[in-house]
């Protein structure tokens, strides 16, 4: 793959030897960032877990303290009143027949897809079309809650949802370079936070290998592991 000269001349500043603190990299990322649209702000961990095995999957929510900076939209499968709650809390969608009719011709136009408990005998039928997306409702996510008011205002403030890959990689946008530095260093640790606390008791060794940060169209920085409390 060609790099570009945009690209290039970024790479030429970083010290490749060199492992960078978190207030480090956040930095070098922000102040390198030439492109015409707000980049991400992506973190990837690498952990000493074998997610082949049920009892090191690594899973969970975090809701960031300053957001993701992306509108995300949000359909609430649900009933009645519960529709009605989830539209009112701040839903783009809310609804039942109407909404598993038009998944089944192939509509997937959001983020999110938060289910009452008693429609997931009907959700779970399309589970071939909405696995592949990452969109089927989870009760360990929270998506799947009687509770889908309060559901639907945690995903809006920036709660999100992250599980390890089959490589042992947990990879998630903090936010955007257009936060202040401070707020990205914030998200950033609450999520290794997280992270750390969802350590499997069956891992063994070292459990955080590796940690990196990049924006969208820059380049991946190492972290020290003293950048923040990792055990």
């Amino acid at each position: 793959m060609k790099t570009s000269k945009r690209l290039k001349s970024i790479l030429e500043k970083v010290d490749k030897s060199k492992e960078y603190t978190l207030d480090e990299a956040v930095g070098f990322l922000k102040e390198n960032s030439n492109v015409k649209f707000p980049e991400s702000l992506d973190c990837a961990i690498r952990l000493g877990v074998d997610p082949r095995h049920a009892d090191q999957m690594v899973r969970g929510t975090v809701t960031l303290p300053h957001g993701t900076g992306k509108e995300v939209r949000v359909l609430v499968v649900a009933k009645g009143a519960k529709a009605d709650e989830a539209l009112e809390a701040g839903a783009d969608y809310a609804g039942h027949e109407e909404y598993l009719e038009k998944i089944q011709e192939g509509w997937a136009d959001v983020d999110v897809i938060i289910a009452a408990p008693d429609v997931m005998g009907d959700l779970g039928k399309l589970g071939r079309i909405l696995g592949p997306k990452g969109l089927m409702p989870n009760p360990k996510a929270g998506t799947v809650t009687p509770d889908v008011a309060t559901a639907v205002k945690e995903v809006k403030a920036g709660k999100i949802e992250f599980r390890v890959e089959k490589t042992g990689i947990v990879h998630t946008s903090i936010g955007k370079l257009d936060f202040e530095k401070d707020q990205l260093v914030e998200n950033c640790r609450a999520f290794l936070q997280t992270i750390v606390k969802l350590r499997p008791a069956s891992a063994k060794g070292a459990y955080v290998r590796s940690l990196h940060l990049s924006s969208t169209m820059g380049p991946g920085l190492r972290i020290t592991r003293d950048a923040v409390p990792l055990r």
